[in-house]
Parts: C-alpha cells; structure tokens; sequence
C-alpha cells in the first residue's frame, strides 16, 4: 500500500513516500542530526492529558533517519532536495551515510555557502555532502537535474518507457525560475513543486515556493493541481510576504503545515477560504494512506484524534490514530 509520511521536523521539512513499485522516495530532510532516544517518553508525558490550545508536539521533533529505520527502509531509492536551504538538507550527509541514496534530484539552483559556526544550528558537513552530491562526486549515486515537464523512467514513466512508474512530476521550476533565483537573493522561486499521483488522490509537495514558482504553475498546470487531496504547505505554512492566490486555484481538500511559532503561520488565509488544514504542532507525524479511490489521513498524536472527534481505537499498522478520509476530485 502506497503511503506518504508528512514528518514533524522543525523548522523545515521531510516527507517520505513508499511507492506501490516497493521504491522510497525522501523529499529534503530536516532534524537528521538529533538525538530522538527519549522522545517517545517525553512525547507520552506530553499528551498524558489534554492540553489548553497549543498541541505541543513541536517540541518533540522526529529524526527522519530513524524514522526510517521504523519503517524498516534500508536505503532511499531517490532524495529529492527541493532547493539548497540548509533546513531541508539538515541531516543529508549522515542520510547518505548511514542509510544511503541511489538517485539525487536537484534544480540546479545555485546560491552562496551559508555562514557556519557559532550561533549556527546547522552542520557544514551537510553542507559539503550537498556540493558533492549536487557535482556527481558521490559514488553510486545518479545525479539528476530535471525541471518542470520532464518524463522519465522510474518517475512518471516505467521501465519501459510506458506511462506510470513512481507517479511523481516535475511542475516547477522552469529553466527562467532556475536562473533568476540563482541571480537573485532568494532561492524560493527555484523550489520544485512536485505533484505525486497516488492511486488514492492527487498530493502536492512545492517546497518552498513563492509567488512566481506559483504563477508559473497555475498557468501551464491548473487542472493538474484544482481540487487536490493534499497540499503541504510552501515554506512551512509561513506568512512569508507573499500572495495567498494560489489557494483559490487549488482548493486543497486538506493542507498540512509544518512546524514554525504560530505567529508565523498564515492560519488566515486558509481560514478565510474554509480549508481546512492541520499542523505538525497539533498532529506530531502525519501518514496518508492509500484507501479504494480515497486518502486515509492517521496522526500520531492520540490526543489530538480525540479531540478532533475520531476514534482513536482505528489505526494503521505504526500505531497511529485515524483522522478521517478524504475523496479525491477528478483531475
């Protein structure tokens, strides 16, 4: 059974998919260098009862490596780095290696090294494993530079040729959004958006994404997006100075945001157009499994379930509490 697993990482992001083909895929990683040893006791403490407000589970972040070793995957088929922010590589060269990768995506999207050292919560070595794999200088891995429209074996098209493979494509960016985020001082606009085709409803995955990736998008795209099942939030759910159009396009059935102050998040704007969402801070790890012709959505967060309304007794096989079901729209 296809399944994408939205994990509760912060400030970043991280989602991993286990195709139906038995590959995974990784899009970025963020928390791979913590230590997670006590986190299901401090998580049980947490949500011993339930609180006022605020779920909590951002402080009680997932280490996506041993995540996977949960899952019981031994290596990552493709990471995906949506672009070269250091909150969606944090972890990538332990990833590489304790775990291992066959194929990297990149954008080709370029910006200067960050500052590291002191008052730095990153790891340069994170850093240099993205420069080597982005140059093709780790052994055994693929490095691939595809953009928006692209087709190709194992990604939207099989073995053979034929249409299908992992049912993952390439909307953004386009060579002109590549080179002007390069050129320019942010590199949003030179995120992929992916869109994964699940046999359950359509997910939208667009990293962090500003307002010309979404232009872009909505013009060569707009069927292929309305009326999704998932969308993860751009940039985390921030407010990030930006327009909030896109959302009226789209119309997500669910969105679900990553970890960031709450101040920070733009609640409003999916507020004002009745969607509905749900945020890592409430839910910890979100799983989305494949159901007939719909999305089963499970959280890890017990308390959270209940109060939601849902029986927390029905759950998959990691344990964690059904949320409800969403239909997928036809494209």
């Amino acid at each position: 059974m296809p399944r994408v697993h939205f994990l509760n990482v912060a400030p970043g992001d991280c989602t991993i998919i286990q195709h139906a083909s038995g590959r995974t895929s990784m899009i970025d990683i963020c928390d791979g260098n913590i230590e997670e040893a006590v986190r299901k006791a401090l998580i049980a403490e947490a949500t011993r009862t339930k609180p006022r407000g605020s779920f909590r589970m951002c402080r009680y972040p997932t280490n996506p490596i041993e995540y996977l070793g949960s899952l019981g995957i031994e290596r990552i088929w493709r990471f995906i780095l949506t672009h070269p922010d250091m909150d969606h590589m944090d972890g990538l060269n332990r990833l590489v290696r304790q775990v291992g990768i066959d194929n990297f995506w990149d954008t080709g999207v370029t910006r200067d090294a960050p500052e590291f050292g002191e008052g730095c919560p990153y790891d340069e070595e994170d850093w240099k494993c993205y420069l080597r794999l982005r140059d093709g200088q780790v052994d055994g891995v693929t490095n691939l530079t595809k953009r928006a429209g692209a087709r190709f074996k194992f990604a939207n098209r099989g073995a053979d040729g034929s249409g299908g493979g992992d049912a993952i494509s390439i909307l953004a960016p386009n060579d002109a959004l590549v080179a002007a985020a390069s050129e320019g001082d942010d590199i949003n606009d030179g995120s992929y958006v992916l869109l994964y085709r699940s046999a359950g409803g359509r997910v939208l995955i667009p990293g962090d994404a500003h307002d010309a990736t979404w232009e872009y998008v909505l013009d060569r795209y707009p069927t292929a997006v309305a009326n999704c099942s998932i969308l993860i939030a751009p940039h985390h759910g921030r407010h990030s100075d930006r327009s909030f159009k896109f959302l009226d396009a789209i119309r997500p059935k669910l969105t679900l945001f990553g970890c960031a102050p709450a101040e920070d998040l733009a609640y409003d704007a999916w507020n004002s157009r009745e969607l509905d969402f749900i945020t890592s801070n409430q839910a910890g790890n979100i799983v989305i499994e494949t159901a007939d012709d719909a999305l089963d959505v499970y959280v890890e967060n017990d308390v959270f379930a209940e109060a939601k309304g849902y029986d927390p007794a029905i759950r998959n096989n990691q344990g964690y509490a059904w949320l409800g079901r969403i239909a997928e729209t036809p494209e």
